[in-house]
Formats: structure tokens, sequence, C-alpha cells
């Protein structure tokens, strides 16, 4: 299994990086896992569009999400496209909700995307899929991706989550949140510091952890830190970088 970084910038795209999509790769598919503000682009200079086989959004925040736009002008002007529709896992109300942010008259996005609701667990591909509810202030589901004895659990955007602990539990690989600096004062069930993101790889006993959604505004340096003060096996993403899982 491969994962290629695609943007990694949390809350929005950053000077350096779109805001939230990971390419994952085994045996010939290709799973986009989001499509946040800006990541269609990047997306282009590592793969053509009309290879990515299914599209799993996290939840419909903006940063995760707000790419299907361009990804369906591709497809529906760009020539290019073979026109087979493509696979969108996403939770509950995203058809709806993409269709208004395509066109305020809300016309079925279709022709291009083949609409599921957010499974338990099910099989995609050459994965086997899990999910669980994350603690985050709309309904958003981490996943954990299986194929060949090789595992990834990307956390979407959570608060600390004994679910997504769970989730994660001996795991190859945990991609996670850290987009909330040490000591801030935000709400609880919103982000995970980047010493909130180490504490969830210690407990999940898992091999490595990637630091993720730092938002521009925060030092990932100091996130990443955090992370290894507890977890020495932590990296921090970068945009375009490929991991072997």
């Amino acid at each position: 299994m491969r994962l290629t970084v695609v943007g990694c910038s949390g809350s929005g795209p950053g000077p350096s990086s779109a805001a939230s999509c990971y390419l994952v790769e085994h045996d010939g598919f290709r799973l986009l896992l989001d499509l946040g503000n800006g990541a269609f682009g990047a997306l282009q200079a590592l793969a053509d569009p009309d290879t990515v086989d299914a599209v799993y959004l996290s939840h419909l925040h903006g940063d995760h999400c707000l790419d299907v736009v361009p990804m369906v002008v591709w497809h529906r002007y760009s020539g290019r496209s073979s026109r087979r529709r493509v696979p969108l896992i996403a939770p509950a109300g995203a058809q709806e909700r993409l269709q208004q942010v395509y066109d305020s008259g809300g016309a079925p996005l279709t022709d291009v995307f083949d609409f599921a609701v957010t499974p338990v667990s099910a099989l995609l591909g050459p994965f086997t899929v899990q999910t669980t509810r994350t603690a985050h202030p709309v309904e958003c589901h981490a996943v954990r991706l299986t194929a060949h004895g090789s595992s990834l659990v990307y956390t979407g955007d959570t608060g600390p989550s004994r679910a997504v602990v769970d989730l994660a539990r001996g795991a190859d690989v945990l991609l996670a949140e850290a987009a909330q600096p040490e000591g801030d004062d935000q709400p609880r069930d919103l982000h995970l510091t980047g010493r909130q993101a180490g504490e969830a790889a210690a407990a999940a006993q898992v091999r490595r952890l990637l630091v993720t959604h730092v938002p521009a505004w925060v030092d990932p340096v100091a996130q990443l830190a955090a992370a290894r003060s507890v977890f020495p096996a932590a990296e921090l993403v970068r945009p375009g970088v490929t991991y072997e899982v």
C-alpha cells in the first residue's frame, strides 16, 4: 500500500500545501481520502484524475470536500474523462450538500459520482474498509484501510477519541491530524494537539505515526515535537511525498 500526500494543510490551503487530500494505492486501485480546497490542482501533478477509482470524504467541512467541485468540472468538460462514475463515500447528506456547492440550483452530480453513505465496514477495490465516528462538531468518520496484511488509519478531524484509538489498534500507519496548538483554549471534540496525536498512537500501539492537518498559522515543528515526546516514531508529512505502508 502506498500513501501519497496531495495536500496536508489544516483548516484550508496554506502557502505551501493544499488542504486535506491523500492518495492511497494498492494493486492498481487509486483511492482519494478527502478532497479539500486546492487539492484537485495538486492531484493533477501526481495522477491522472481519470485513474481515481474512488473518493472517501471523512466529513463535509470545506477543507476536506470542496474540491469535489473542480473534479466534477474536469470530468464534464475536459474531454479527458472516460465518463465512468466514481464511487464517492461520505456522510449522509453529502450528495445534496455538494450539489448546492457546485450549483445553487442543486443539479445532480450523479453523472460523475456514485454516492454511498459511509459504511461501518465494506470492501472497496482491494481494501477492507472499517470506519468509526470521531469527536468533531459535525459527523466525521475515521477510516481504516487494510490490504494484504497492511493497515492504514486516517483520523479525519477529531478531538481525543477512544473509538479512533480502538479503530487504529495495531495499525502499521496512523495518519493523524494535529491542528490544535499546545495550550490553546479551543473547544473539546474539535482537534488534536500534537501531544494528543502521539498519545493516540501510543495507546493504539501503531507502528508509525504521520502527523498532518497542521494549519498554516500553527508551528508544525512544535506539533511534531509534542507528538514525539510521547511517541518517538512520528513524522510530519509533506505534500507530494509518498510513504510505504
